[in-house]
């Protein structure tokens, strides 16, 4: 879509305000709108100004004016706001040099499909991510010097059997029992067709959506695999659509990776794979009929994994969901059909279009367009340098005995574990410029400083029950 396209595509849906939105550092998106007449063409190569060290991880308030350039070929209409409105997605650019910025996660994403078309080895790089989510009918919480606390709940909540309610009907999925039931039992069928018909309006493929295996109202919507780039777009909008819809109907819902103790957390299991010349690449004769460029590929996944999860795993209550005896895979293995393994081979379709790897660590607090980023990158790097990715476990990982499992390196246990491989294994990211130095620094110092730190100050309120008569 051209500018000219965008000004005639609101004057049809009668629009008369657009809403400009992009992505801030950690993967939130942030907006302001703005009545169309106040638009032209010139618009779309000069930008609007806004206050730069007011997003997080951004600029110093001395260098605070940027710039958000709208990309007219994101033009939809936002289908939350009462009027109508045209919504456009923005890249950021620095005011002096006019010069993309380069911790923009938009322009990150657009650095990495460049630089896969520039290495020859692929032009095209498909990512499908399976994100989950919890849906909730109310959340408290509250920290401060004296006090601290969170309290969930949910009409499906396993802990709710005995709970009055005028009247209870049972109906509960039981903890980790939460997968594939039919209603009555999964309450949610109709609050998920609410999302995805929206994000079908919106060209968004969906694939399939269902209850997950969590108590309380874990759900799964799948998207249809699409571009690195396009998936990014896609993937902040199926963020703001799930929220907005649960909202409407008096829920909320949590993408966090594990709000819930002692039952299964949220992840997002990520698909990739390689094209060329509309040809799949991944497909060959190699273990689960896959060429030896995706076993390049998963040996590049591998070896950088514990750093692609700062990124891809970018919270502390990540690690609360990476943990052994749950679904999220700390040893990193492949190996085909396991879903114990930190990288899998699906196997439902010989179709050489559908050979791809699958890594499922990441969780979807993750900010799409860095996650998917970097983790084409460790696949460009084990191609680039025939990394091998020895040999496949192909037994359940969950019933083998420590000792059996010394041999695989295991996923980083916190946070700031993650942030360390990072620190000391970022070299691959900075190849083509697609991550930059000082990327990566702001990266560890933000999430040391704001979140690591802080929650190393604060008491656990299990600390009470460990040692307060000690």
């Amino acid at each position: 879509m051209t500018p000219k396209q965008f000004f005639e595509f609101a004057k049809k849906n009668k629009a008369q305000m657009v809403d400009l939105k992009f992505m801030d550092f950690l993967g939130s998106w942030q907006h302001c709108s703005f009545p169309i007449d106040t638009w032209d063409a010139k618009t779309f190569k000069e930008g609007v100004g806004f206050d730069g060290s007011s997003i997080r991880g951004w600029q110093a308030i001395n260098q605070s004016d940027m710039l958000a350039i709208p990309q007219a070929e994101t033009t939809t209409m936002d289908p939350f706001f009462a009027r109508p409105t045209v919504s456009v997605i923005a890249d950021i650019y620095d005011p002096e040099t006019l010069d993309p910025y380069t911790r923009d996660p938009r322009h990150i994403a657009r650095k990495a499909e460049a630089y896969l078309k520039k290495s020859k080895i692929a032009d095209t790089c498909f990512i499908g991510p399976e994100p989950e989510f919890f849906v909730f009918d109310q959340v408290r919480y509250e920290q401060n010097e004296h006090h601290g606390f969170y309290e969930i709940d949910s009409v499906e909540g396993a802990w709710n059997t005995a709970r009055f309610e005028e009247p209870n009907l049972g109906y509960k999925p039981s903890y980790k029992g939460g997968y594939f039931p039919v209603s009555p039992t999964d309450t949610y069928h109709d609050l998920r067709g609410e999302m995805v018909y929206l994000m079908r309006d919106m060209g968004i493929v969906v694939e399939a959506h269902h209850h997950e295996v969590g108590t309380a109202g874990q759900c799964e919507i799948d998207m249809q695999f699409a571009p690195l780039l396009k998936m990014s777009d896609q993937f902040a909008w199926y963020k703001y659509i799930i929220r907005n819809v649960a909202k409407q109907h008096g829920k909320t819902v949590t993408f966090m990776p594990k709000p819930i103790f002692n039952d299964n957390g949220s992840g997002m299991h990520t698909h990739l794979s390689l094209w060329k010349g509309g040809k799949p690449l991944f497909a060959g004769k190699e273990y689960a009929g896959l060429s030896k460029m995706a076993l390049h590929a998963i040996g590049g996944v591998l070896k950088h994994a514990r750093a692609v999860l700062a990124f891809a795993a970018p919270t502390a209550n990540s690690y609360r969901r990476l943990v052994p005896g749950f679904e999220a895979p700390v040893n990193l293995a492949y190996s085909q059909r396991n879903r114990s393994a930190s990288v899998r081979i699906p196997m439902y379709s010989n179709n050489p279009k559908a050979k791809r790897f699958e890594f499922r660590c990441p969780d979807p607090t993750a900010n799409g367009y860095m996650m998917f980023s970097a983790l084409l990158m460790a696949a460009l790097d084990g191609i680039k340098n025939k990394m091998d990715p020895g040999k496949p476990l192909d037994r359940d990982i969950y019933e083998m005995t420590p000792k059996e499992l010394n041999k695989w390196p295991k996923t980083p246990g916190s946070l700031s574990e993650a942030l360390e491989a990072l620190k000391k294994d970022h070299k691959f990211l900075l190849e083509g410029d697609v991550f930059t130095k000082d990327v990566i620094d702001s990266w560890i110092d933000y999430k040391m400083e704001n979140e690591v730190e802080p929650l190393r100050l604060r008491p656990h309120p299990h600390e009470f029950f460990l040692y307060y008569d000690n």
